[in-house]
């Protein structure tokens, strides 16, 4: 039982915090690229291709994430009264 209250607490703060660090991370590689490019307008090409690649990245951790989730998801119990008791047994003892 503590299985599934567990498999349920990662699927429903796992893709949040996913999310959070992915949106985080991306600002802070756009902003970074941003202000290279404003320093050296010349390089303007190679910092936009490896910008581009690094968001390509870390968006393709945050899919991975939600698709690792997603079945995740499907291990839980058809019934939730089942994850529901089985997250109650864990304060108890």
């Amino acid at each position: 039982m503590i299985y599934f209250a567990v498999l349920a607490l990662a699927v429903g703060l796992g893709l949040p915090l996913a999310v959070i660090g992915g949106a985080a991370a991306q600002g802070r590689a756009a902003a970074s690229a941003l202000d290279g490019m404003a320093r050296q307008p010349e390089a303007i090409g190679k910092i936009q291709t490896a910008m581009i690649l690094g968001l390509a990245f870390i968006e393709s951790l945050v899919i991975f994430t939600f698709v690792f989730l997603f079945l995740l998801k499907s291990q839980l119990p058809a019934d939730a009264n089942a994850v529901v008791e089985a997250l109650k047994s864990i304060g108890t003892k």
